[in-house]
């Protein structure tokens, strides 16, 4: 039986919060015997707002009690005849997606230029909720884009926008099944997991900083591979003291953030490794200090309490990175859709493709383009509101 679009109506419920209006509104519905399809209730402030979605009985006394038990209850109510919802096929139609906006504080300017540039794209916004719990901080909202709109060309519009005015980071990400069932993350080091790149800090203390900073970059200009680079400017702390290597690793400058990260991802249960094209003494250091459950990178030889100059075993270029990646999660029993990577260089960039999200923290542009998603204004404890996870449910796990 097809129904006519009179029978459908929405109850729209708003004003001073207080508990059983909910439970008040309903039994009546119920005791009439209409069929609810549809219910949103969100509290901002103290004031309600409550939608209900149903399908009356042909006797419509039922509206009038709402009313009256509305104006008991001291809400105003509103209702609307409305088309029924109808079902489509399985895929046909709109996208679903999440985008999550994060920033010291989002204020009016800031979410106006983010909703232009949504309605720019014929993105639709269903939802918006707030994530941070005193301030805010961070909000995720759930928009429909239609078929036939690039999600990628959202995805750069709405990175050009986060380089644009600096103060917030946007990620878009489809909605589904792995968007929250995450487990493990893997992190670069240097500039990434700390503010430092360990290298540098060898080279000024041995006296030959400006030497492998042109060795540097020429590699980032693409003069040399990463292989080659690593090697000619490992060569040059032939001769360094151990001790030296030491001091640095275990007074290593956490990035802003990091602590918060691993501490809340191991308390829910993730898995946490570093993948670095570093160096093991400093990679083990962070691993120990702060319970991280991997830690994979170049080894320095060592003769009589100095360095070499040489490496041992393959060199942790991009490649193998990618390669660590996958051979962990399946070591784990993990999808690689449940698995994020995250780092700042380019020898990162296979390995945050490879994962199911790959985010580019504190990158350049071209990684920055590259990557699911990136993150330039805040600390590495952003991540957390990608995942969906809320102050309050921070809070809990802290």
């Amino acid at each position: 039986m097809i129904s006519r679009p009179s029978d459908c109506v929405l109850v729209t419920v708003t004003g001073k919060d207080q508990p059983g209006i909910t439970s008040r509104l309903t039994g009546l519905l119920a005791e009439a015997g209409a069929e609810l399809l549809d219910v949103e209730q969100v509290v901002v402030h103290g004031r309600l707002t409550l939608c209900l979605l149903v399908r009356l009985p042909e006797a419509r006394g039922v509206l009038k009690e709402l009313l009256f038990a509305a104006k008991e209850l001291g809400v105003e109510l509103d209702f609307q005849a409305v088309d029924a919802p109808t079902s489509e096929p399985e895929g046909a139609g709109p996208r679903r997606y999440v985008v999550t906006a994060v920033g010291r504080v989002l204020g009016a300017r800031e979410l106006h230029a983010l909703a232009t540039r949504l309605a720019e794209h014929g993105a639709n916004i269903e939802r918006i909720t707030r994530l941070t719990e005193t301030h805010l901080g961070s909000v995720e909202i759930h928009i429909t884009l239609p078929r036939g709109k690039d999600p990628d060309m959202l995805k750069r519009s709405l990175l050009a926008l986060s380089m644009q005015e600096s103060s917030f980071d946007v990620a878009l990400q489809r909605e589904g099944l792995f968007r929250r069932s995450k487990r493990m993350v893997v992190m670069d080091m240097d500039s990434t997991l700390i503010r430092i790149e360990v290298i540098d800090e060898l080279a000024r203390a041995h006296g030959v900083g400006e030497q492998v900073a042109k060795i540097t970059e020429r590699a980032m200009h693409g003069e040399m591979d990463y292989d080659e680079s690593l090697r000619q400017r490992v060569a040059l702390l032939a001769g360094l003291d151990m001790a030296v290597l030491r001091r640095i690793a275990a007074d290593l400058p956490l990035t802003e953030g990091a602590e918060t990260l691993i501490r809340v991802l191991k308390r829910l249960g993730y898995r946490t490794a570093v993948i670095s094209g570093g160096f093991s003494v400093a990679a083990e250091a962070l691993k120990a200090k702060l319970g991280i459950d991997y830690a994979y990178s170049n080894v320095l030889e060592e003769k009589d309490g100095k360095l070499t100059g040489r490496t041992l075993g393959p060199i942790v270029n991009a490649r193998r990175k990618a390669e660590l990646l996958e051979t962990l999660a399946q070591a784990e029993g993990i999808l690689l859709d449940q698995v994020i990577a995250v780092g700042d260089g380019a020898n990162d960039l296979l390995m945050l493709e490879r994962a199911g999200l790959g985010i580019a923290f504190r990158a350049k542009p071209k990684l920055r383009e590259a990557a699911d998603t990136s993150i330039s204004a805040g600390g590495l404890d952003a991540i957390l509101h990608l995942l969906g996870l809320t102050g309050r449910e921070l809070a809990e796990a802290r």
